[in-house]
């Protein structure tokens, strides 16, 4: 496995690196500046591209949540790839995950999990990081997750 590539890796999970979201508004998805790239905030999406909404846990589960954290995680890898020029070129540095919860919601490194194993699925090694996982009383849209990240492009 150690010798797989991180497109192996993703092909052997049955999925694939989905279109670069488009910015809601004025912002660009990411952006690159020597060695390093910053993603901006993702949500998650039905198929159709309305941005699923709910709250955690009362409207979604952490199950369910943690689904879509790792749905916003792809679009992330997604739009690093596009910036690095390859999964294989992505080193995680650092994930800020926020959660759409109630107030006395206490498992929100549950939720964000969904997007972090991904990245370790995905990336192996490179896709060790630092994380903050975080509550907030709402994010747009209602979404229940927002989850961006930092990357640095190695050889």
């Amino acid at each position: 496995m150690a010798d797989e590539t991180p497109e192996q890796r993703l092909a052997a999970l049955g999925l694939v690196l989905p279109p670069v979201p488009k910015p809601l508004g004025s912002y660009v998805p990411w952006r690159r500046e020597g060695d390093m790239i910053w993603t901006s905030g993702q949500g998650p999406r039905r198929p159709d591209g309305v941005p699923v909404a709910g709250k955690v846990p009362t409207q979604i589960g952490v199950e369910e949540a943690y689904g879509h954290a790792r749905s916003v995680g792809l679009g992330l890898l997604a739009a690093a790839a596009e910036a690095a020029g390859g999964l294989g070129r992505l080193r995680c540095v650092k994930v800020l995950g926020m959660v759409n919860a109630m107030p006395d919601f206490g498992d929100h490194p549950k939720v964000i999990n969904g997007c972090s194993d991904l990245f370790v699925a995905v990336l192996g090694e490179n896709g060790k990081h630092a994380r903050s996982a975080v509550g907030f009383v709402s994010l747009p849209n209602q979404i229940p997750v927002e989850i961006e990240a930092i990357f640095r492009v190695v050889d």
